[in-house]
């Protein structure tokens, strides 16, 4: 068992005992399969395409962009050299690849330091991330949990957290910030797995995720 399985092992223990309701999906589900993913520049460029569009529509989105970019993952070096007709042509709004573009430009600059994002805290890595037009605090969120696979982070804001939310405790209407942050108190300090799981026991019934 690798140190990464044996974390995931004592934190599933944790949440089946701390929350019932979510035991059920964790049995249901199985083992998390989150990893850490090494593209770090892919993954902010696929979180800024991905934001408030659906996820069908990302996905075309990024494979076109990818595909624009060239062999290999996207990179810094890669992207710069496209021009904003180039980016608006794979289906980006002006404003998003505006976003890419500064995006590039941050990490070219040594604004964004990518190689060491590993060895800040969360609170310095979404210091630095939101630097970046077109980066907030969710995509931040998004970064520290499937980059980095820190585990303790809860984006409350985002969708497909609040609707796992309403599914699992079978709640009449989609809960507001607060109640998810009191629900999410008794999953610490392991709310990014057990987000996880909120979003996999929607693909219970859609191929939709987050990524």
């Amino acid at each position: 068992m690798n140190d990464q399985t044996a974390a995931f092992a004592k934190a599933s223990k944790h949440l089946r005992k701390a929350d019932p309701r979510l035991k059920t999906v964790i049995d249901t589900i199985g083992v998390c399969t989150l990893k850490p993913y090494r593209y770090r520049f892919a993954l902010l460029l696929r979180s800024i395409v991905s934001q408030q569009i659906s996820t069908s529509a990302a996905r075309t989105i990024y494979k076109r962009l990818h595909t624009l970019s060239g062999k290999g993952q996207p990179t810094a070096e890669k992207i710069i050299r496209l021009s904003h007709e180039e980016l608006r042509s794979v289906g980006l709004s002006s404003q998003k690849a505006n976003y890419v573009r500064h995006l590039a430009e941050m990490v070219l600059q040594n604004n964004v330091r990518l190689h060491k994002l590993h060895l800040m805290s969360d609170e310095e890595v979404t210091e630095e991330l939101i630097q970046v037009k077109g980066i907030g605090n969710w995509t931040a969120q998004m970064f520290l949990m499937f980059g980095l696979c820190r585990p303790d982070i809860f984006p409350h804001d985002d969708l497909g957290i609040q609707n796992g939310i309403q599914a699992i405790y079978q709640l009449k209407t989609r809960p507001d910030k607060q109640t998810c942050i009191e629900i999410a108190q008794r999953w610490q300090p392991y709310r990014t797995l057990a987000s996880w799981y909120c979003w996999r026991s929607l693909e219970m019934e859609s191929t939709d995720g987050p990524w």
